[in-house]
């Protein structure tokens, strides 16, 4: 049997090499325009020299676009990094009794984890960018395999690079504090420091999800109401100016952001399981200690493996494969972890190992079966999850068609049944989570929870690969659109997209279920450390909800998803109304660009700069609420009252983003599902009123869907973190009761 550093290591490298491979397969790929046989050709004048100029410049003006603004973004996020790692050296320094190694090392492991967090997010833009333009070029060729081949392999790209980062920074940053933390006793103070390391990916995560949540919506919607509504040109029309402030929103976005948030649920609910289960090393040593490490380095073999399913063993061949195909990718890792986790807990565990319970006295006794059982229970729940979720979005279910048909009535008919779709499709979910939550719970106290969190996450290259296929293919089409390449490419771009919404769904629901875990795993942290800090004089019998401060404080956390939500659809709307006006002030100037074949091009620059400078300038004040406000209420009001936060914070969150995320995504593949349609059938098909009713409702949830839904699983994680971090702060003013004392 290898030591848990072998192969933790073995499965970082393996990783990155594996992404590495996908690349260089994708970069084989030139940019061409080119025939689908020696007789036809798919794009029109394929293999023109002018068509395939024109390729390369829309994908340099994507890469561009999406160079500058995350430049402009991440140039911020460092310099606000470096000062708020300066707030946690001092605040966990003083809160520790002036404990300069904790204080340093909290740091430290903050800026690696903000760092790494970055990096992931760029990578992603990166990859998404190159590989964008191949799958255009792909689906050039007859067949659909080789297109989907693309797309699926840049977002394994991301996936697996991402993985083997994650994996590989957070173990080198244990290892080095381990130099320091030698005695097994010693271990919990290092896991401690490491919480730095999940706070750093958050807060990268929260400016990354907000930043490009509002520039990719501002950009589409802008795009979609002058564009589709009012003067009824195509999607991605080359004749629209905001088209390449669209399509650079995607990687900004949808890649980059998303890359940066799931890191930084992998980063936390891995630290959170670190600090609860610290004890583990003590009798089992460390291999057992970082058993939560192992878990996520086997899923990556395990996403390997599967991945050959969908390029080699059954390779797409038809439209009606694409949604099946990824859909199997889901499945076969949650069926291959089962095995894999069961022998990798018998091998690293020790045959029976002893925690301190969470809340009162009473010590569990942990044997391997049980950590496996709740690590399962956290994959099966991510499954279940991730399949309702298909359920109400895709169109090949009845919640889509049926919004689809009250579009007949008009937009209004079709808001009220895809917000209703959405608040619907939160009940399963949130049941599945309380099954999850009841049952790990019960079996290894809260460290089972944050090894069913774990297990939301085991498969997590898989679930970054069909994340990512998705925006890869949306580009795609924007480019075949932009382009004027011929219709049969766009259409088989758009069907792969149309997939890749339904996926997108999918993984926005896996990651708001492990985000619900992982908050519920770092609040149990929270509270494990303040008992550790006061020597059981608080907490030692749980949080008492119904103590006035407490209580108030669930109110108000309750509020904070809220307050978040309306901030960032806020944010939104004035960008797109700058677009909107920025759009129709070019229609009215140059009135030749809605000619059928215009002689001049549209100032596409202008209107990057509007969603670049909305995005830098609205990301900060929902960001600040986020960071700031469990700061300074346990500042203020103590350990009592950011319980309370927390806690309400969590419940509203979670109910909140799974019908903002399904709402959003119903609507969008219900104008995909239209737009398929004929236009002498019932539904009337493209530029009928009915699919003007649709878009309308496509606008509306692109902002449920893509800015503020998915942002608020890193609104509970975040405050949770936080918290988690400056415990010994908030327990060092008035013994826990803050500067007001009030409890």
């Amino acid at each position: 049997m290898f030591s848990a550093t072998v192969l933790i290591f073995v499965a970082a490298g393996v990783a990155l090499l594996w992404a590495l491979l996908q690349f260089l397969t994708i970069s084989k790929i030139e940019i061409r325009a080119q025939p689908s046989d020696e007789n036809t050709a798919l794009s029109s004048g394929a293999g023109d020299e002018e068509t395939t100029a024109r390729l390369i410049e829309i994908y340099e003006a994507i890469y561009e676009g999406a160079e500058s603004f995350l430049r402009a973004e991440y140039t911020i996020c460092f310099w606000f990094v470096t000062v708020f790692s300066g707030i946690v050296l001092v605040l966990v320094m003083w809160g520790t009794g002036w404990n300069v190694a904790q204080g340093v090392f909290t740091a430290l492991s903050f800026l690696l984890g903000a760092l790494t967090s970055m990096a992931s997010g760029y990578l992603g833009m990166k990859v998404a960018v190159f590989s964008n333009v191949r799958t255009t070029v792909s689906a050039q060729k007859p067949g659909w395999t080789a297109c989907f081949n693309t797309a699926f392999r840049a977002g394994a790209v991301m996936g697996f690079a991402l993985c083997g980062l994650g994996i590989l920074m957070l173990y080198l940053t244990m290892l080095a504090f381990r130099i320091h933390y030698k005695a097994p006793e010693d271990w919990r103070y290092l896991t401690e420091c490491l919480t730095g390391y999940g706070l750093g990916g958050s807060v990268i995560a929260m400016f990354g999800r907000v930043g490009g949540g509002i520039y990719t919506k501002a950009a589409d919607v802008g795009a979609d109401l002058v564009g589709k509504v009012v003067h009824g040109i195509p999607e991605d029309d080359p004749r629209n100016p905001a088209t390449i402030a669209d399509n650079v929103g995607d990687n900004v976005g949808d890649v980059a952001g998303m890359g940066s948030d799931l890191f930084g649920s992998f980063a936390e609910s891995t630290c959170a399981a670190l600090v609860i289960g610290s004890s583990v090393g003590i009798s089992g040593g460390w291999d057992a200690m970082v058993f939560p490490l192992i878990v996520s380095a086997v899923g990556v073999f395990v996403c390997l493996l599967a991945s050959f399913i969908a390029t080699d063993l059954k390779p797409v061949k038809g439209e009606s494969q694409v949604e099946q195909a990824l859909k199997i990718q889901l499945i076969s890792t949650t069926i291959l972890m089962i095995p894999a986790v069961y022998f990798t807990s018998i091998s690293y565990l020790p045959g029976s190992f002893e925690l301190n319970a969470t809340v009162g006295d009473d010590v569990f006794t942990i044997k391997p079966w049980m950590a496996t059982t709740c690590v399962i229970m956290g994959a099966v729940g991510g499954l279940i999850i991730g399949l309702i979720t298909e359920y109400y979005t895709s169109h090949s279910y009845s919640p889509v068609r049926e919004l689809a048909n009250s579009c007949k009535t008009g937009a209004a008919t079709n808001m009220i049944y895809g917000i209703a779709l959405g608040y619907k499709s939160a009940i399963i979910p949130v049941l599945v989570l309380a099954v999850v939550i009841y049952g790990s719970f019960t079996m290894c106290d809260m460290y089972g929870v944050a090894l069913a969190a774990i297990g939301f996450l085991s498969n997590l290259a898989t679930g970054l690969t069909i994340d990512v296929y998705g925006p890869v293919c949306d580009n795609a089409g924007g480019i075949a659109e932009m382009a004027e390449l011929d219709p049969s490419v766009r259409e088989k771009t758009d069907a792969l997209d149309a997939a890749g919404n339904t996926t997108a769904a999918i993984g926005k629901g896996f990651a708001i279920g492990s985000a619900a875990l992982v908050s519920l795993a770092l609040f149990g942290a929270f509270v494990t450390r303040i008992r550790f800090a006061s020597d059981d004089t608080l907490f030692a019998n749980g949080v008492n909800m119904l103590e006035p401060l407490t209580f108030s404080f669930l109110i108000i956390g309750g509020m904070i998803p809220f307050a978040f939500a309306a901030m960032t659809m806020k944010s939104v709307g004035l960008a797109a109304m700058e677009m909107v006006m920025e759009v129709q002030r070019q229609f009215d100037e140059k009135p030749h660009l809605l000619d059928e074949n215009p002689t001049e091009r549209p100032d596409y620059d202008a209107c990057i700069a509007i969603s670049t400078k909305a995005s830098l300038r609205e990301m900060i004040a929902p960001g600040a609420m986020v960071i700031f406000t469990p700061l300074l209420t346990g500042i203020f009001f103590g350990v009592s009252a950011v319980s309370g936060l927390l806690v309400g914070s969590l419940i509203a969150s979670v109910q909140l983003a799974i019908s903002m995320s399904n709402s959003g995504g119903a609507w969008d593949n219900a104008k995909k599902y239209i737009e398929k349609q004929p236009a002498d059938s019932e539904l009337k098909g493209k530029g009928s009123d009915i699919h003007k009713a649709a878009v309308v409702g496509d606008t509306v949830g692109d902002p449920f869907k893509d800015t503020s839904g998915p942002a608020l699983n890193i609104v509970m994680k975040l405050m949770a973190v936080l918290s988690l971090v400056f415990a010994d702060t908030f327990f060092a003013i008035n013994n826990g009761g803050g500067i007001f004392n009030l409890s």
